[in-house]
């Protein structure tokens, strides 16, 4: 079919994505950005899928090509030459500047298909559906994509172009609010509770202080992981170390220990455990109540393209429902 049989709808399907999939910066650029900010290649080809030596190939071409020289070792870790840093801080001007183009370039033309790619960790379930029905309704033409990733990998996928916008809890390995790359804003407080067996002693209870759960055994994460560390703030914050009884990365297995009687453990008002006259949530008291802090985050500059603006006005009118 020609351009000239098509009809207004189908030209915007035609023509809007072949904008959307020209590419300011050359992807070989987003893989050397990743690569700087996981600190090894083995590390950057698992947030961005790929093998090492891909990774290896891509960035030993692009070294090439420019004529300079991209990284040097640091002990078991990469870090990037002057020259490599000097590229990337130029690669995120420009990039700034196309997102800026590209919504620029939406609003004067009044296109509105496309693609749009949300991620967020797997309890941000309660708020992302949703925000895709509303675009979805007001974009009949876009197609909407939703990837379930952690708060780091959701950076990398934006980075790389693989999403369009991200829904993260802040945490102490995800870039700070001033990063000038992205556009992080606050979406809402996700409180956390504490989940005990039925027959325990605080079951019955409107609200436990932190500080009483001292001499509980807890159920936490693994070492290091940023669930693990919140609870453990949390705990620090109350006035004592949690004794560890027993470690879970997911919450249907800490519920199913909770349930057993093998401790207690804190879960997030947003996560969906599973039905279980066993287990009973309660809330926790005390100032500050310990919170998961849920932001969303955009490419800087591409909050103003048609689709992120509908996307991210949705979040918050759902996010405004939960909190309510």
């Amino acid at each position: 079919m020609s351009l000239k049989e098509a009809t207004p709808e189908n030209k915007r399907t035609i023509l809007l994505p072949t904008v959307q999939e020209f590419r300011m910066i050359d992807r070989r650029v987003q893989i050397l950005r990743t690569v700087a900010s996981r600190g090894t290649v083995t590390a950057a080809a698992d947030a961005l899928g790929y093998t090492p030596s891909a990774i290896s190939h891509q960035l030993r071409t692009l070294s090439r090509d420019l004529g300079i020289r991209l990284l040097e070792p640091d002990g078991r870790r990469v870090q990037l030459t002057l020259a490599a840093r000097l590229l990337l801080r130029g690669a995120d001007e420009l990039s700034i500047r196309w997102e800026e183009l590209l919504a620029e370039l939406a609003t004067v033309s009044g296109e509105s298909s496309g693609r749009l790619t949300m991620c967020g960790f797997s309890t941000a379930s309660a708020l992302m559906p949703a925000a895709a029905s509303a675009v979805k309704q007001a974009h009949p033409y876009t197609t909407v994509r939703i990837v379930e990733a952690n708060p780091e990998e959701c950076f990398d996928l934006l980075l790389t172009e693989h999403a369009d916008l991200a829904v993260v809890v802040a945490t102490s390995g995800t870039p700070s609010l001033t990063d000038k790359r992205f556009e992080q804003q606050s979406l809402l407080d996700d409180p956390l509770d504490l989940l005990v067996h039925v027959d325990h002693r605080f079951a019955s209870r409107r609200s436990v202080p932190m500080e009483e759960t001292a001499q509980e055994n807890w159920i936490l994460d693994r070492v290091g992981r940023p669930y693990r560390n919140l609870v453990v703030a949390a705990c620090t914050y109350a006035g004592f170390t949690p004794t560890v009884a027993h470690e879970a990365v997911e919450w249907d297995t800490g519920a199913a220990l909770v349930g057993a009687g093998l401790g207690v453990a804190m879960v997030p008002r947003l996560a969906r455990l599973p039905a279980d006259d066993r287990i009973v949530r309660v809330p926790l008291a005390g100032e500050p109540t310990p919170a998961r802090h849920v932001l969303t985050a955009v490419r800087r500059g591409s909050a103003e393209q048609p689709v992120i603006r509908t996307a991210l006005a949705a979040l918050r009118d759902v996010a405004a429902q939960v909190v309510g």
